[in-house]
């Protein structure tokens, strides 16, 4: 059986209306993992499973004040409700429900169905609750074996393994084995019989034992000088009556290491509280919730437990919900799995729940890696198809006075132009829309240029008008829902930019980028060879006079070109361009000369704000840039 559906009524952030649930959330089999950024309701989904389910370590669970919803405004709800509704069961786990379910036919098969209605309220200062089960109007109450049979396992966020794994009454490794089908119910145990057989030769050393029996002898004696007329005294040594439950709460459970670290410890616990949901066979719930899987783990542990996760459990009975804010482990959990939070709603991204087709989802299982998987915790998105805009936009939005890090958005570098299987994502089939705004980014394409057929010689011409279409149909082709295109007005970014009010700053850069590659001795540039590059540039404006900006502009963009009409310098072009940019903005010390900004690690220098308002104002003025400005406004949540 599995939780297959979860609604919330008032339950923290999650605000009921017209008598609609706050939350209505749909899981699955095997694995669901919540992702989504902080705040967005991932802890709350877990604790509501807590309070209808509870756990098998017996913790305290009850309702706090804090769980009724409390608006801004000091709007506070005096109940809160969360329905659970549980389906699949096997007929070993119906038996233990069969006065609590209700059946459907689905075709030639029967399902079994458990809802719960989990209810909270206030009265004065004292928190009432109760479980019902059944039909909304018609509902009992559920306790006794069948109540005990839904606990789920729980695992901490901040987990102290150690002081989990250690032995002691009530332990919880105790708790564990003795859930077990080895030791669950049963008095005797093969396991006590060596305990009691370890006892008897205990007793036997005090009787038999030359050693022993000297001691015993010795207090037998004392005894007899205590008594009244040196009567005779015998005693002797016996041991406790051993409990198997006493027996397991002695143990502890150890890594072999010595001091083994904190990763270690929790890969060891995790592995303990999975032992009952493989072999936990008495019809019980095989639920396990688990807040921040990657708790003190490194990366590669993070990935090869979420593979045996997903392996292990992925076609079985067995259910795990978990929360995580790692992209690695959002990268590497396949999509179908991921249920999305964003502003009080859960997203499943389950096949035919997005706007993906079946091959986006084993593309996106090839190559969703960690760099692109933060998009599941961002409040915006930028999708952009290379290198240089991956590394100037984030330049750009500073300068607008968007910094990417506070406005809580993205960069995701695709690296074609396949945005569609990345940004449908964020599309829903059902129409609905998941607000995160999406800026995707990209070229129009249209070379500026014709090609004889015969000599193939390029001849140039702007092709305003043809741009100008392209433009349009590529953003219609990127927007829908809360995804929105954002197209070059010509040929490609550094095109744009050659073209712009900072085609001066890329005329530089790319000269620099051209030292750079073709340098031997030196990985950067040296003094000299920036003089050398400046004076470049000056010689070429001088000889482009009279050339219009456009035609300057492609003059500009060609000596990034080979031979074969490729670039090898795009990436450290941007790289230069991005250093001029953020040097016009900086407090330059007066020791500092623009011959050094390529090896300066300009993020450590001032911001002047009056530079920088300047160069705000001319970017945001500039018709080839307008639409790098626009893409980074609406990620950051702007709408015109």
């Amino acid at each position: 059986m599995i939780i297959s559906e979860l609604k919330i009524y008032n339950f923290r952030r999650f605000k009921s209306k017209d008598g609609l649930p706050g939350l209505h959330i749909t899981f699955h089999k095997g694995l669901n993992a919540l992702i989504g950024e902080n705040d967005s309701g991932k802890t709350a989904v877990i604790d509501a499973l807590k309070l209808v389910l509870l756990t098998q370590s017996n913790e305290y669970i009850r309702p706090m004040d804090d769980d009724f919803y409390k608006s801004t405004h000091g709007e506070e709800c005096s109940e809160f409700k969360i329905d659970c509704r549980i389906t699949n069961f096997t007929q070993n786990e119906a038996k233990n429900f069969i006065e609590y379910l209700k059946f459907e036919k689905n075709g030639e098969k029967v399902e079994y169905i458990l809802e719960l209605h989990y209810r909270a309220w206030k009265e004065g200062h004292k928190i009432f609750q109760e479980l019902r089960v059944g039909d909304v109007d018609d509902s009992v109450s559920i306790d006794g074996k069948a109540r005990d049979l839904l606990k789920a396992v729980y695992l901490k966020p901040l987990r102290d393994a150690k002081r989990e794994m250690s032995s002691g009454r009530g332990s919880r490794i105790s708790q564990i084995l003795l859930s077990h089908p080895v030791f669950k119910g049963k008095k005797e145990h093969a396991i006590k019989d060596i305990f009691q057989e370890a006892n008897t030769q205990i007793e036997e050393y005090f009787t038999n034992d030359p050693e022993g029996k000297c001691i015993l002898q010795t207090i037998c004696n004392n005894l007899e000088l205590f008594n009244d007329r040196g009567q005779a005294s015998n005693a002797e040594f016996k041991t406790s009556d051993i409990q198997l439950k006493s027996i397991l709460e002695s143990l502890s459970l150890n890594a072999p290491e010595i001091n083994p670290g904190l990763g270690e410890l929790n890969l060891l616990f995790i592995a303990a509280e999975l032992l009952l949901l493989k072999d936990d066979n008495d019809g019980g719930m095989k639920l396990a919730l688990i807040e921040e899987l990657e708790a003190h783990l490194h990366p590669q542990a993070q990935l090869r437990l979420i593979n045996y996760l997903q392996n292990e459990y992925n076609e079985n009975d067995v259910q795990i919900i978990i929360s995580t804010h790692s992209p690695i482990l959002a990268s590497k959990i396949n999509l179908k799995n991921l249920i999305l939070m964003k502003d009080g709603a859960g997203y499943d991204l389950a096949e035919g729940k997005t706007g993906l087709q079946k091959g986006d989802y084993l593309f996106l299982q090839r190559f969703l890696d960690s760099t692109k998987a933060n998009l599941f915790f961002a409040k915006g998105i930028i999708m952009v198809e290379g290198d240089a805009e991956n590394i100037l936009i984030p330049v750009i939005a500073d300068i607008l006075g968007y910094p990417l890090e506070k406005y809580g958005i993205s960069i995701v570098n695709v690296g074609s132009t396949a945005f569609l299987r990345y940004s449908r994502i964020m599309v829903r089939e059902d129409g609905q829309t998941i607000n995160i705004p999406v800026s995707v980014i990209t070229d129009c394409d249209v070379k500026p240029y014709d090609v004889d057929p015969v000599t193939k010689r390029k001849t140039f011409n702007e092709k305003i008008i043809e741009s100008e279409q392209n433009e349009k149909e590529k953003n219609e082709k990127y927007t829908e829902g809360s995804v929105h295109g954002f197209t070059s007005p010509r040929w490609t970014l550094e095109y744009c930019i050659a073209m712009s009010s900072l085609s001066e700053d890329f005329h530089k850069a790319v000269h620099y980028g051209k030292k750079i590659l073709n340098a031997r001795e030196h990985i950067s540039l040296t003094d000299k060879k920036i003089t050398e590059a400046n004076k470049i540039v000056e010689e070429e404006k001088k000889q482009w006079h009279d050339l219009s900006q456009a035609e300057k502009a492609y003059k500009i963009y060609n000596l990034m070109l080979n031979g074969d009409g490729k670039s090898s310098l795009k990436a450290i072009v941007s790289q230069c361009l991005a250093s001029i940019l953020r040097w016009r903005i900086s407090v330059i010390p007066s020791e500092l000369s623009q011959e050094k900004m390529i090896d300066l690690d300009l993020y450590s220098l001032k911001k002047d704000e009056e530079k920088r308002l300047e160069l705000k104002t001319k970017i945001e003025e500039d018709q080839f840039l307008s639409y790098i400005v626009k893409a980074i406004k609406y990620a950051a949540g702007e709408r015109d």
